[in-house]
């Protein structure tokens, strides 16, 4: 063993520096890979230089990478040859120390050059980020051509494997999936009543009218060839603001009648056929299956709020209104009395529903998956189910879940057990 001097106090120095570059592009690598990529947008409109250098970096993706490997490689490959030199240096021992020196070199760069920095920038990521692409820019620049003649060698075998790799793509771009699973974390930080609201959102695109509208059996509709008498009493206890019109064997609608407007015109002229005729809107048909996203640009185009839906023989289906997507998004306007009659829970943690309720309103309230691609009611699924009416008692299994009917009422299920 020789003493300390002056040049082995350098190689020592020169060491720590390796180590610290290894560590330097660690850092780098995981802070500006874990960068949120929406924020750094923000903060490079907002004029933030680092910010603009990140985005850049990330933007030439095979290049940031191709410069933080090199630098990696290079570092780690000098620690640890000079960790070998300075070993044999200081203990003269030859080959019989170099595997003691290369299990020493990894050891160390495993802990300060490895999981030290990268447990550091994963914690502090977009500080981190943001200060190292000052240095990390130039850098990339600097190694330009190395790093292109290494992506040339890289790319071109990876081409002989049938392999094509692509950094310029969006890779970044976060699908519906994910953000649904961002919305739906119950540590986000985003209040619960917002994100029910988002993911509402989220599913407009994959929700049809169907799902959301009056079926056509619970319309209330004007036959324009009934008595007056009964058409009268029918527009004064209304509740809605128009009301589709039928005519004719073939039960035709001809027209949506304001209610309003008509009840003002009889204060001054009896009921009949003609006043009817004079307060009827154009009926507005949409066709089934129509997503809810699309529908509701369709009525801010054409200034509607109430659609007639039909299927592609014309016959009608439901009616669907703007106040129907609003509820779809936001939720329903009902009273806290009112989801409590349609939604009540069991001691022994069973559930009582109402069957008219739409099975993607018991889903998100119960937190179940019961089929949605068929009857948009809980009683339409168990009607489907039966083919039939079935007798309050009766159970039946749907999917990984237990249902027994408690009530039917008009030819209708009125109430349900579900089991968890």
């Amino acid at each position: 063993m020789i003493p300390l001097d002056s040049s082995l106090l350098w190689q020592l120095g020169i060491l720590a520096l390796l180590l610290f570059a290894s560590a330097f592009f660690s850092m780098a690598e995981t802070s500006l890979l874990m960068l949120n990529r929406h924020r750094l947008t923000i903060l490079a409109q907002e004029g933030l230089r680092s910010a603009e250098f990140a985005t850049r970096l990330l933007n030439e993706r095979e290049q940031f990478l191709g410069a933080i490997l090199l630098g990696n490689t290079l570092a780690n490959a000098a620690a640890a040859t000079l960790a070998a030199f300075i070993s044999i240096r200081l203990f003269n021992l030859g080959e019989l120390l170099m595997p003691v020196s290369t299990v020493l070199i990894t050891f160390a760069i495993l802990v300060f050059s490895e999981i030290i920095p990268k447990v550091i920038a994963s914690r502090y990521a977009e500080p981190l980020a943001l200060s190292l692409s000052y240095v990390l820019l130039p850098l990339v620049k600097i190694g330009y051509p190395v790093i292109w003649l290494a992506n040339l060698c890289a790319n071109s075998l990876l081409r002989l494997l049938g392999m094509k790799v692509s950094f310029t793509e969006s890779n970044h771009t976060t699908s519906i999936e994910e953000l649904r699973s961002i919305f739906s974390e119950t540590t986000s930080p985003i209040p619960q009543k917002h994100r029910e609201v988002l993911l509402n959102l989220l599913d407009l695109e994959q929700t049809t009218v169907d799902e959301i509208m009056t079926v056509h059996t619970q319309l209330e509709i004007i036959d324009f060839e009934a008595p007056m008498e009964e058409i009268l009493s029918q527009i004064t206890g209304s509740q809605h603001s128009r009301l589709p019109v039928r005519k004719g064997p073939n039960e035709e609608i001809i027209g949506m009648l304001h209610i309003r407007a008509i009840m003002t015109a009889l204060r001054s002229q009896p009921l009949s056929q003609q006043l009817l005729g004079e307060h009827m809107e154009a009926p507005y048909f949409i066709p089934s299956g129509t997503p809810v996203y699309t529908q509701m640009q369709e009525f801010k185009q054409c200034q509607q709020r109430i659609a007639l839906v039909v299927d592609e023989y014309g016959e009608l289906k439901g009616l669907v209104t703007l106040e129907d997507i609003i509820k779809a998004i936001i939720g329903d306007f009902a009273s806290v009395s009112a989801e409590q009659l349609a939604y009540r829970k069991e001691d022994k943690g069973s559930w009582l529903v109402d069957a008219s309720n739409s099975l993607r309103d018991i889903n998100k309230k119960l937190g179940i998956d019961l089929p949605v691609d068929g009857p948009r009611t809980l009683n339409g699924l168990i009607v489907e189910h039966f083919e039939d009416i079935p007798e309050p008692g009766i159970g039946l299994k749907i999917g990984n879940y237990k249902l027994e009917i408690l009530k039917t009422q008009d030819r209708t299920v009125k109430t349900v057990r579900i089991y968890p």
